[in-house]
This record gives C-alpha cells, structure tokens and sequence, in this order.
C-alpha cells in the first residue's frame, strides 16, 4: 500500500525563511515524483508513528541540511490531484519556519536541481501547481 494513493497521506510542507523576507525554493528534478523543473517551497510525507514536530525538523535537515529554528503552524489544506492517472489525496500541514540561511544548502541535489532564495514577490517561474493557491491562503501569515 502506498500512502497518498492507497489512503490518504499526511504530509508537512515549509516556507523556510531567513527572518528578513527571503524564502528558500528549490527547483524540482527529473528524481522527483512529478512536476520537475517546477519551483517548490519543500515538503515530505510524515512516516507512520511520527510526531508532527519530529517529521518537520527531519525533512528539513534531509532536503536543506539546516535546523529549524522557530516555526508556525499556518493551517492545512486537503490536497487532491492526479498522478500518472491515479487520484492522489493528501492533507498538506503547511508551516512557516525560519531557519539560518548561512547553513542552507541542497542535501537532495537527486531530487532538486538547485535551491536559491526568494522574495514572495518575485519569485522564480514556473511554480509547483499547488503554490499559487497556497501563497493565496497564507498571503497575510508569510510576510
């Protein structure tokens, strides 16, 4: 059984900032599931037994090897997409978490091609699919 696809999955997902308005992105390769060369603020799926907490700071020390200094919880969002045909659903937990920016850097370069920081409003193109609506929803949280 594979989660997202055979049950729902449970996924963090994080704007990581500097605490001076920049907001680290990466750019999505050909290892990631889908939506490669796309601009995405990162994520991952919570493992089974996993504390919210625990699976965020894991995450972020995998893909941007950088602690997570302080975060906020800013709300989640039900996810349904499709997938090389097959619906997907996860419930998105989305967090805003400053982390140091001078430790920063690509742990996942299979995954992203490359990871640069950004301000919301010139960010790089083309996005994620589910970024627009999600800088939408937390447009007032994530300045």
């Amino acid at each position: 059984m594979k989660k997202g696809f055979d049950y729902t999955g449970v996924s963090v997902i994080y704007f990581c900032h500097d605490g001076r308005g920049n907001f680290l992105m990466n750019k999505r390769g050909s290892q990631c599931r889908d939506e490669h060369g796309c601009w995405d603020c990162g994520g991952g799926g919570l493992d089974f037994g996993e504390r919210v907490e625990d699976g965020l700071r894991r995450e972020i020390q995998e893909e941007y090897c950088t602690e997570v200094l302080e975060y906020e919880f800013l709300g989640f969002r039900d996810v349904h997409r499709e997938h090389d045909g097959k619906k997907t659903h996860w419930i998105a937990l989305d967090f805003k978490v400053r982390v140091d920016r001078d430790k920063a850097k690509n742990g996942v370069p299979d995954m992203h091609e490359t990871i640069e920081w950004f301000r919301l409003h010139d960010l790089p193109r083309p996005l994620h699919s589910q970024m627009q609506f999600t800088l939408d929803k937390y447009k007032d949280k994530l300045r």
